[in-house]
């Protein structure tokens, strides 16, 4: 545990010395990390690590020093150190601590930690249950190619000179499995996962084993797409991307750089009217909540998106100043992004799609936020009268994200919980379809 009285003496320490603001970040995490392949344990890794950064401000000039001796001692040197790097920067009238009135003095318990003890001996035994499940579940499942199960437990304690201390902390447990699966027009894989603060609450191995062979095996034999424009529909788990990316694009730091094709979007529309995305911080066990912010600003539900329209940015203090406006609590990123659906279920929607590709997965990179150009390699299935008919990969697909963003016609309530970002599956009415 940090000691919230080092921090304070610390501070005092750093403005004998000349430093008019000074943030003081640090973090503790004990992790455990097991793989299992063959039923026998393949990788074990044990992590605990502490690490303190401490930023500093002389008349906005700014100096940060991050070090891992915590030594009392040590950390009056990394002070003395972030304090000559101050002196010799350039001034930066954008630069500073967050605004007094801003930081999160009060805050609420999350419930975001439920330490459990586990030696890597439990962590091998779950996962071995989950291969073992897999690999037993249809002769066509040829291996496995690992399973894990993971653990996570951090404290991060934040203070600054404006008299906040905060300190919150947090648990994550996860157990993945991949599986390989064969038949005579070759080798396929697919994984499955959970996780979650609390490990009760994580889906048993033998389920996950389960679903990674299942979804290895509807991708067996897959078929190749002529180059066409269809509607394509995008699975819970990678739609969540097409949403980061217009995150990405409203986030301050892109706005106030003008790398965005989303610059002065403020109060416009850019989605159809049913379209209304949530920012929740303060969502119990959830994956992405957070009292305060990464500068101590204190988090709020807010809409980011309402009706289409963009009610939001998302601004650390720093780029708020940059853009004339005030802090979003976004510092670090956004906290429980929650999409609304149009309540359609999985069924449903396929039914809405009628004739085009459910994408599965998505590959590459090719997104450029500058101009909003889309371009990714995916695999998935293909969907004819509202059924799924075969298995395809080996395709790109593309578009314009300003053009894909109006062009979303329905958004399912088979919502994945295992992230902070929570959606259900999509469609685009229209998107161009790159295969043979």
């Amino acid at each position: 545990m940090f000691e919230k009285e080092m921090f304070q003496e610390l501070i005092q320490y750093g403005q004998n010395q000349g430093a008019t603001e000074i943030e003081i970040a640090a973090v503790k995490n004990i992790g455990l990390s097991v793989t299992v392949r063959n039923q026998a344990p393949e990788t074990i890794e044990y992590n605990r690590d502490k690490n303190l950064s401490i930023t500093l401000y002389i008349n906005n000039k700014k100096g940060v020093v991050s070090t891992n001796d915590l030594r009392y001692e040590k950390l009056k040197q990394a002070m003395d150190s972030a304090l000559s790097v101050a002196k010799y920067a350039e001034a930066d009238l954008c630069s500073g601590l967050p605004d007094k009135e801003y930081l999160a003095y009060d805050y609420p318990d999350l419930k975001l930690n439920y330490p459990w003890d586990i030696d890597s001996e439990f962590c091998i035994k779950q996962a071995k249950r989950a291969e073992l499940a897999g690999l037993e579940l249809d002769k066509k499942i040829k291996q496995c190619d690992g399973a894990t199960f993971s653990v996570n437990q951090s404290m991060l304690m934040l203070a600054n000179s404006h008299g906040f201390t905060g300190h919150f902390p947090s648990s994550d447990y996860a157990l993945s499995c991949v599986m390989i699966g064969e038949d005579k027009s070759g080798m396929e894989r697919d994984y499955d996962y959970t996780c979650h603060r609390d490990i009760h609450q994580l889906a048993s191995p033998s389920l996950i084993g389960q679903m990674a062979a299942k979804k290895t095996l509807s991708r067996l034999s897959p078929q190749k797409l002529p180059s066409q424009q269809a509607a394509i529909m995008f699975m819970p788990s990678v739609a969540r991307s097409i949403f980061s990316h217009c995150f990405s694009a409203i986030s301050g730091g892109s706005l106030f750089r003008k790398t965005s094709f989303l610059l002065d979007s403020l109060g416009k529309k850019i989605f159809p009217d049913f379209v209304t995305i949530q920012e929740k911080p303060h969502l119990m066990h959830g994956l992405a909540s957070a009292p305060f912010d990464a500068e101590g600003v204190k988090t709020q539900s807010k809409n980011i998106i309402e009706s289409g329209v963009v009610q939001s940015y998302l601004l650390n203090s720093y780029s708020a100043r940059k853009l004339g406006m005030i802090s979003t609590g976004n510092a670090g990123g956004i906290h429980n992004a929650i999409i609304h659906s149009t309540g359609e279920n999985f069924e449903a929607l396929l039914k809405k799609l009628h004739r085009g590709l459910l994408v599965t997965e998505l590959m590459g990179q090719g997104v450029n936020l500058v101009t909003g150009d889309y371009s990714r390699g995916a695999s998935g299935f293909w969907v004819e009268n509202g059924e799924i008919v075969y298995p395809v990969s080996e395709i790109t697909i593309a578009g314009n994200l300003k053009n894909m963003f109006q062009s979303i016609v329905a958004i399912g309530n088979d919502v994945d919980y295992r992230s902070g970002l929570q959606t259900g599956s999509l469609i685009i009415s229209e998107m161009i379809i790159a295969g043979k």
